[in-house]
């Protein structure tokens, strides 16, 4: 693919006159060259995006996973509904476990109001192993009121496209419908897999994308994220 030439990052950011109250000459040269690199990072955010579209088809989907929702049972194929594109957020709260995870809970709280703005473009669900009584009940306790949940009651999914050992832990997944040689076929798009094994030193574990708000913002604070968790409020 040919993509425009970009003008360098440095030759932008000379065209930048903004400043601030009685900043110093030498906070003005840092921030021109943080500038800098905040262009590179949002080029090199698109180049991934860009990459992750152009993958190849991925594996087809041929179980019949089913799952238990507030509405009753429903297929793989039907959380799609009207949409050719399906995000399925796997949460961690199993039977095994008392609380759901507050890292999962942070992340849920955030996307409960964008439920509508996402449904104008794709399908999405979030899943977790315990049973849909509980889950609806935990619904009603978070206060979420857009949130699709539904219970992995088998674990068939949960085993195949989250963890092989059934643990309790997070997925994201996506996957897509699109006309197969005629007809219908389900495929899995993408997944995050970045595990504890691939963080950096001195970092805690997490993918790119990060897809909660709440880490974005900390990260352009002085104190950033530190070795600081949100907690479980009642």
């Amino acid at each position: 693919m040919d993509r425009p030439r970009l003008t360098p990052a440095a030759e932008l950011v000379r065209a930048n006159t903004r400043h601030f109250p009685n900043e110093t000459a030498g906070y003005r040269r840092a921030r021109n060259e943080l500038l800098a690199e905040e262009i590179e990072l949002r080029r090199h955010i698109a180049r991934v995006a860009e990459m992750r579209r152009a993958l190849p088809p991925g594996g087809e989907v041929t179980k019949p996973y089913m799952f238990e929702g507030e509405q009753g049972t429903v297929s793989l194929d039907g959380l799609f509904a009207d949409k050719e594109t399906l995000v399925v957020y796997s949460f961690m709260f199993g039977p095994q476990r008392a609380r759901i995870c507050p890292m999962c809970t942070s992340f849920m709280n955030a996307w409960d109001d964008k439920i509508p703005a996402l449904r104008e473009r794709i399908a999405i669900a979030f899943v977790a192993r315990s049973p849909i009584a509980r889950i609806a009940a935990l619904k009603k306790q978070r206060g979420w009121t857009r949130m699709p949940l539904y219970s992995d009651a088998s674990g068939d999914y949960t085993r195949d496209y989250v963890s092989e050992d059934d643990a309790d832990v997070p997925g994201y997944a996506v996957f897509t419908r699109r006309a197969d040689n005629g007809k219908p076929a389900i495929r899995h798009f993408w997944s995050g897999e970045m595990s504890g094994a691939m963080a950096d030193p001195g970092q805690d574990p997490r993918g790119a994308p990060d897809l909660d708000p709440l880490w974005a913002v900390l990260d352009t604070t002085p104190e950033g994220r530190g070795d600081w968790y949100p907690k479980l409020h009642d």
